[in-house]
């Protein structure tokens, strides 16, 4: 059986993220792999409640960071682990690198503790590959209002972005290995052009 998988996409909302993730899921496809795509928060019907509650209900940033630790166990058991078990290949739309971006670094929450929680949530759950798809914040703002109503998070002021996109940055520094920072301003054509040769450098057939 083929190890699984587990790659993550991450950016700012409107980075452009999510108009890859069917293509990557075909690309899997092709190649004879199963695939299972997933979201954070959400993908079991716990993870969607809690979605639900932390994009629409104000709350202390502790209950905020404790409730997407509290849906991503739930994930990570349910769908992640399962799958990979299995030898699938996983595609969270999002992951922890999420909770240190906007709780840490859009927040200011405290990223020792982020650390102290991701390590007992999933210290035997780490992604083999982390996209992200990095885009001025003028430019991700603009492609959300044209699209859809704004949730709280994506209707934060621009600081609170900037904070977000440099501690994705920081998180690159840290680990510059597991990433692959795509620059979301391209064509759709080029970009899927650079993920298919990265990936195939990545998990050889």
């Amino acid at each position: 059986m083929k190890k699984g998988i587990f790659i993550t996409l991450e950016g700012v909302d409107g980075a452009g993220k999510s108009s890859h993730t069917e293509w990557l899921c075909e690309y899997f496809l092709t190649l004879g792999r199963e695939v299972v795509v997933t979201r954070e928060p959400g993908g079991t019907p716990i993870g969607e409640q809690l979605r639900e509650i932390l994009l629409h209900q104000e709350m202390s940033q502790a209950t905020e960071v404790l409730l997407m630790f509290a849906a991503r166990q739930e994930s990570i058991e349910q769908i992640i682990k399962p799958a990979l078990a299995q030898g699938k290949v996983v595609i969270s739309d999002r992951f922890t690198d999420s909770t240190y971006a906007y709780q840490g670094g859009g927040r200011g929450f405290n990223k020792n503790k982020i650390d102290q929680l991701a390590q007992w949530v999933h210290a035997d759950v780490q992604r083999d590959l982390t996209l992200l798809f990095d885009v001025p914040v003028e430019v991700a703002r603009a492609r959300l209002e044209a699209t859809r109503q704004l949730d709280r998070f994506e209707r934060e002021h621009e600081d609170f972005f900037l904070a977000v996109q440099a501690a994705y940055h920081e998180c690159v520094s840290r680990d510059p290995q597991c990433y692959y920072v795509v620059d979301s301003t391209q064509s759709m054509v080029s970009i899927r052009e650079q993920l298919s040769d990265v990936l195939k450098q990545r998990f050889p057939v």
